[in-house]
């Protein structure tokens, strides 16, 4: 059973990483930016925290319950709930369809919420850091790639 401390550092830490992917967003003029990635990431956190903590007193060591706790399903309704509100993020203009990143960015939002909130802090951080380079740092690729792909 984690301390109270714990789950404020993992709750804090959820969202720090949601709002830093957030800010990234917000600066790439964004509508989904740094308040709704901040709070994507602590909400999902938060569920995390209580599909691994949350239930510890419902779950006896001996056989004379039929009581199951299967934590997991927490997390599986949150990446699919996720995938509601990132469907929102994408429109269709003519023939052009945007917001696919944005949409991606929510659902890796709440990922990195999910896993500091269960305490998987390492796998937290490193996403946070992978996915912000794939914001920002390959902007210039992908740009450079968009203009190979329809030459002017």
């Amino acid at each position: 059973m984690a301390s109270d401390l714990d789950i404020l550092g993992r709750l804090c830490l959820a969202a720090v990483l949601g709002g830093l992917l957030g800010a990234e967003r917000e600066l790439g003029g964004q509508d989904a930016g740094f308040r709704t990635h901040l709070l994507l990431s602590l909400g999902a956190g938060l569920f995390g925290a209580a599909s691994v903590e949350g239930f510890a007193a419902y779950i006896e060591s001996s056989s004379s319950t039929n009581v199951q706790v299967d934590v997991t399903r927490v997390a599986s309704y949150v990446a699919a709930g996720i995938g509601f509100l990132g469907g929102g993020a994408i429109t269709k203009e003519g023939h052009t369809v945007r917001g696919v990143t944005t949409a991606a960015s929510i659902w890796t939002t709440a990922a990195v919420g999910l896993s500091a909130g269960i305490g998987f802090w390492v796998g937290a951080t490193a996403t946070t850091a992978i996915a912000l380079f794939a914001l920002a740092g390959l902007r210039p690729v992908s740009a450079a790639l968009h203009r190979r792909a329809r030459p002017e």
